[in-house]
C-alpha cells in the first residue's frame, strides 16, 4: 500500500523535519503514527496524501511512485483516500447530513442509499439530532465526528486520520476508534497520527514512532485492550 525509501522533508529553507525515513505498510494494515508535538506526524500524512512532496527520497502509493508524478495525475489517486484533517475542512454552508453525504453523491450513489448510509453513520457517532445543523453551530468535538463520518462513508482504500480524537472525551474517542478498526476489518488500510501514546498502546496496533526526524516501528507484544477482536 505505502512505501517510503530514504525520505527527507523540509519546509522552505528550514531544517529537515523528516530524515532518511524508510518503512513499508501492507494493504489492510492498521498503524498509529506517534511522537511528540512537532515530531513530523502530520508531515508523514501529507506526504502520503500527496499534498506535499519529499525534499529527497521516494514515496510509493498504490504501487505507483507518487513523489514525482505530475500534479494532474494526483486527484484520481486521492479519490481512494479518506482524510480526517485536524482543522476538519467541513463546508460551512452545508448541513451535517450533506457534508457527510458529499462523497457518496460525488460517486453517484442513489439518494435512497445516501439517506440510509448517512443516517446510520451519524447515529453511530452520536449526531442523530444534528442532521440539519451547519458546522459553525457545532462544537469542536461534534465537528470532529462529522469529519470522521465524511472520511469513512465511502469506504476508501486508505484512511489517514490526523489526531482524530483530539476534541472528544475518552468514551467517544474509543467509539470513533472502533469505527476505524471496523473499517480496517473490512479491508481498509488505516493510519492514525496521535500524540496520545496511551491510546495507541491500548488499541494493540503497531506504531510508527517519530523522534528527532527519524522513525521506528514498534510492535506491541500483545493487544492491551483490543477494541474489535478479530475472529
Amino acid at each position: 500500500m505505502i512505501r517510503f525509501e530514504n525520505v527527507g522533508m523540509r519546509y522552505g529553507a528550514g531544517p529537515e523535519v523528516l530524515r532518511d525515513i524508510s518503512f513499508q505498510l501492507d494493504v489492510s494494515s492498521f498503524h498509529f503514527v506517534t511522537g511528540s508535538s512537532g515530531a513530523g506526524k502530520s508531515s508523514v500524512l501529507k506526504l502520503i496524501y500527496m499534498s506535499e512532496r519529499p525534499s529527497r527520497g521516494v514515496v510509493w502509493l498504490f504501487d505507483k511512485q507518487v513523489s514525482s508524478l505530475p500534479r494532474r495525475a494526483l486527484p484520481p489517486l486521492r479519490r481512494h483516500i479518506g482524510v480526517i484533517f485536524q482543522d476538519f475542512r467541513l463546508i460551512n454552508h452545508l448541513s451535517t447530513f450533506d457534508n457527510v453525504a458529499l462523497p457518496l453523491r460525488l460517486a453517484g450513489e442513489s439518494e435512497v442509499k445516501v439517506t440510509e448510509t448517512v443516517t446510520d453513520l451519524l447515529t453511530w457517532v452520536g449526531l442523530a439530532d444534528r442532521f440539519e445543523a451547519r458546522p459553525p453551530t457545532l462544537s469542536g468535538g461534534q465537528q470532529q465526528r462529522v469529519a470522521i463520518a465524511r472520511a469513512v462513508i465511502a469506504r476508501p482504500s486508505l484512511i489517514l486520520a490526523d489526531e482524530p480524537t483530539g476534541n472528544v472525551d475518552d468514551a467517544m474517542a474509543m467509539r470513533l476508534l472502533r469505527l476505524l478498526e471496523e473499517m480496517n476489518r473490512l479491508g481498509t488500510t488505516v493510519i492514525v497520527a496521535t500524540h496520545n501514546h496511551h491510546l495507541a498502546t491500548r488499541m494493540g496496533q503497531p506504531r510508527l514512532h517519530l523522534d528527532g526526524g527519524r522513525i521506528a516501528l514498534i510492535r506491541p507484544e500483545a493487544p492491551v485492550d483490543r477494541v474489535m477482536p478479530r475472529s
